[in-house]
C-alpha cells in the first residue's frame, strides 16, 4: 500500500490542515479528485488504542478500521475535518484508512518515529495474527475534544457489532458504493476516496448518517474542503 507523506503538520488539529500526497502514492493510484488532509500518526494510534482498551484490551484490525472510519465520517461532517487526516481507499471490505491499517499491522511501511510512538501503546501476536493489543491508557492529551466525541460516538453506535456485520453496513454509504462496480469487477482491488462524498446521505434513511447534516451544512463543508484543496495545489 502506498505510504502516506508525513509532514511537520502531522497532528495540527484544524478543520483548513494543508493536505500531504506522496508523489509515490500519486505514482501508483494516478491523479485523484479527493483531497487529503495531514495523516496524524498520533491521532491515529490513539484512536485505534481507544477501540481496544474500550473493548477490554484487545480488537480485530478489520473491525477497528471499521470504526475508525466511522469516526472520521463523523467529525468531518460535524467539524470540517476527519480525526486521522488518513488518505482512504474503498476496498472489498469497505472503506480502509492507509495509515491507520499501517499502524494496526506494524508494517514495514511505518516510519522510524510512527513506529515507536505506536509501539508505546500497541502491540502485535503471532499467536492472533488479525488482532491487535493495547498496553498502555489512550492519551487523550493528543485528542481533541471533538476527536472524542466521535471516537464516543462510532463506539456507542457500532462497537457492539461483529466485524464481518460493520463489514456489509460499510457497503451501504455512498462513498464506498460509488467504487463497488469497479470492485466487483476486480477491475481494481482498491480505489482511491474523496472526502466530499462522506458528506452525502446513505441512500436508505434507515441508516445512520454519522451526523445529519442540512443542504445549507453540506454546501459549508464541501466550500471547505474546496479552500483545503487549493492549499493542496499550492504545495504539491
Amino acid at each position: 500500500m502506498a505510504r502516506r507523506c508525513v509532514s511537520w503538520l502531522d497532528g495540527f488539529d484544524s478543520a483548513d490542515s494543508l493536505s500531504c500526497l506522496s508523489k509515490e502514492a500519486r505514482a501508483v493510484d494516478g491523479p485523484r479528485s479527493m483531497m487529503l488532509f495531514s495523516f496524524s500518526h498520533r491521532k491515529a494510534t490513539q484512536a485505534l488504542n481507544f477501540f481496544a482498551r474500550k473493548a477490554g484490551g484487545s480488537m480485530s484490525k478489520l473491525r477497528a478500521l471499521k470504526l475508525v472510519y466511522f469516526a472520521d465520517r463523523y467529525h468531518l461532517r460535524k467539524f470540517g475535518r476527519p480525526i486521522t487526516n488518513d488518505e482512504y481507499f474503498a476496498m472489498p471490505y469497505g472503506p480502509v484508512a492507509s495509515g491507520v491499517k499501517d499502524l494496526a499491522e506494524k508494517s514495514e511501511f511505518l516510519s522510524d518515529e510512527e513506529r515507536e510512538y505506536a509501539d508505546r501503546f500497541l502491540s502485535r501476536d503471532e499467536t492472533h495474527p488479525h488482532d491487535f493489543f493495547s498496553h498502555a491508557d489512550v492519551d487523550k492529551a493528543v485528542l481533541s475534544e471533538s476527536d472524542l466525541e466521535a471516537l464516543e460516538f462510532a463506539w456507542r453506535t457500532f462497537g457492539r457489532m461483529e466485524p464481518f456485520e460493520l463489514v456489509e453496513l460499510t457497503h451501504r454509504y455512498p462513498e464506498w458504493v460509488r467504487h463497488e462496480p469497479s470492485l466487483t469487477a476486480k477491475v481494481t482491488s482498491r480505489a482511491p476516496m474523496d472526502y466530499a462524498d462522506f458528506l452525502e446521505d446513505p441512500v436508505d434513511a434507515n441508516l445512520e448518517p454519522c451526523h445529519a447534516l442540512s443542504e445549507q451544512d453540506r454546501s459549508d463543508l464541501r466550500d471547505v474542503l474546496k479552500e483545503a484543496a487549493s492549499f493542496e495545489s499550492r504545495w504539491l
